[in-house]
């Protein structure tokens, strides 16, 4: 089985470990809807009420990944693990912001706005990143070549950026410092561990291509790094 950062890179359905990772992740959402919605007292309801939308939003762009765009094989072992790693931020995420540790209403203002935009521009460089490259991918000429257009021209791993984007607005959201441990973990497993594992498979299998794709373009913060 080839394997690169922690996961299997052979082709498969795995249709059951996926349906099985949408069930759970839809669940988490629901606790999450529950929390926000009166089963948990909150200081903050609606602040909390509109971080199970975000939860959704993120819930809406995992099924697409799983079902659309996601070709390789997917183990339970990476579905649970995966699903825990959801269930302690998108429900710490909604406790914290709904005030449930800090008893605080805080009005909405222009952190929040910044916050929302982070959130929405984030879901929009993974998600659309990810759909020009699936795309792309159908072409009967893209067979055996490296992907190196639309936003991938920009940052070699631009949808993992858009997660930290997406998860530092997600953060931002709640008014909580503790929240931001979730983007900075983020970050650090996908600069020191997921992105050199994956460049090293990449290299592997488009050779000179990627090489040259490498060499020109940004690894992770467009035009920076």
């Amino acid at each position: 089985m080839l394997q690169s950062g922690g996961v299997s890179r052979d082709h498969a359905l795995s249709i059951g470990p996926k349906l099985g990772f949408a069930l759970l992740h839809g669940s988490i959402v629901v606790v999450c809807a529950w929390i926000a919605f009166g089963g948990v007292t909150l200081s903050d309801p609606k602040r909390a009420q509109i971080l199970v939308l975000v939860a959704a939003l993120y819930f809406a762009r995992h099924l697409i990944t799983l079902f659309i765009l996601l070709k390789r094989n997917v183990a339970w072992s990476e579905v649970l693990g995966l699903s825990a790693f959801m269930a302690v931020f998108e429900i710490g995420f909604t406790l914290l912001g709904g005030g449930a540790f800090s008893g605080q209403l805080i009005p909405f203002g222009g952190l929040d706005i910044i916050a929302v935009t982070l959130i929405l521009v984030g879901s929009w460089l993974n998600t659309w990143s990810e759909l020009q490259r699936w795309k792309w991918k159908k072409h009967s000429s893209s067979k055996g070549r490296a992907y190196t257009l639309g936003l991938f021209s920009h940052s070699m791993h631009i949808n993992y950026f858009g997660d930290t984007v997406m998860f530092s607005g997600w953060a931002m959201l709640t008014h909580s410092l503790v929240a931001f441990v979730i983007p900075l973990v983020m970050t650090v497993g996908f600069v020191f561990y997921h992105i050199p594992a994956l460049d090293t498979y990449l290299l592997q299998r488009y050779g000179a291509e990627f090489k040259t794709y490498s060499e020109k373009t940004a690894k992770f913060i467009p035009y920076l790094y």
